[in-house]
């Protein structure tokens, strides 16, 4: 098994198709190549910037180069040269390194994916509203520590859901200010001015590149986490209100059992359950990615490939599977 954001079947309960979309190796490659021309053209090479534009390569391309280097972008140099007549190449990648194409080919990336989050957040606040109006006049038990306390009612509940998505909202907006930035700091992190490449790319200009500051990445990866928590607090109510015996919530679909035909299993509310923990765990590891040795770290750097890009799947998962699960609602309270 890989992973089970891209497994061939797990992927049909975690998987996210947009994030991966954005994600991909294809759309990587492509956001490389955009900022290799840009900076060529930022440089005052024109020509230089076209023939990156026109260039044909493929991830699998990548890949052998990638192994020996440890990061794509030597091999994406060396491939570039190879397309491209010689009087260009002295403009191709000059007074940039690794690290800047990298980072901000992903910023890129989550330029494009947190307007998903922000419009999940939206659509999933509409649907707690329209859930209000439906049922909030109805009676619940309030529960403290898990055991009968005094009567609430349905809108006192999914108050509990709904209020954290607008202050995530809110954070939201403060994160994108400080991690949709441009990494463009060359080779030990004192490089050119990079105002014409934020601009060429639509982000924005840090005031010192962040080779070794990764604390944005680290807010978003805690930004990421809160609103898994909060979907998965809303999971796990709504897995106690449908229990058998309690019968505070009614499904109208539910998983099947191989050996109990008789069961609705709440699927997607334990999938938010499960996200919301699988989230938390990978915060710490990107807490662990702050500390940089120097100028920049190869081991750092690499474990936040291997954590956020997750992170961003799950997140995307449960604000999704959170608006299936309330659209399967039939009752709540009485």
């Amino acid at each position: 098994m890989t992973s089970v954001f891209d497994h061939a079947w797990l992927t049909g309960v975690f998987g996210d198709r947009h994030v991966a979309a954005h994600l991909s190796a294809e759309v990587q490659l492509a956001h490389m190549l955009r900022i290799e021309a840009a900076h060529s053209r930022s440089l005052g090479n024109e020509a230089a910037a076209r023939a990156i534009e026109t260039a044909q390569l493929r991830p699998e391309d990548l890949a052998e180069g990638t192994a020996k280097d440890g990061v794509p972008v030597p091999q994406l140099v060396r491939c570039l040269k190879a397309q491209i007549s010689p009087e260009l190449h002295g403009d191709i990648h000059r007074g940039l390194t690794s690290q800047d194409v990298m980072d901000t080919a992903f910023i890129l990336s989550l330029k494009d994916i947190l307007p998903i989050f922000r419009q999940g957040l939206i659509a999933l606040q509409a649907d707690l509203a329209q859930l209000t109006q439906a049922h909030g006049a109805a009676s619940l038990m309030g529960r403290t520590r898990m055991q009968a306390a005094l009567p609430i009612t349905v809108a006192d509940r999914i108050a509990t859901w709904r209020m954290p998505l607008e202050r995530h909202l809110a954070r939201l907006d403060e994160v994108c200010a400080r991690v949709l930035c441009v990494q463009c700091g060359g080779p030990v992190g004192l490089g050119a001015d990079g105002a014409a490449l934020a601009a060429a790319l639509g982000l924005a200009e840090p005031d010192k590149c962040w080779h070794a500051m990764r604390d944005g990445f680290a807010e978003l990866a805690n930004w990421l986490s809160l609103v898994s928590g909060s979907l998965g607090k809303m999971g796990m109510d709504i897995s106690l209100m449908t229990q058998q015996g309690v019968d505070e919530m009614r499904l109208r679909a539910g998983g099947s059992s191989s050996a109990m035909p008789h069961k609705q299993n709440p699927i997607l509310a334990e999938l938010l359950v499960t996200l919301a923990r699988y989230n938390s765990v990978q915060l710490a590891g990107m807490h662990q990615a702050l500390i940089h040795e120097q100028e920049r770290s190869g081991a750092a750097w690499a474990l936040e490939w291997m954590i956020l890009p997750a992170m961003l799947h799950s997140t995307a998962r449960g604000l999704r599977a959170a608006q299936e699960l309330l659209a399967q609602v039939e009752t709540i309270g009485s």
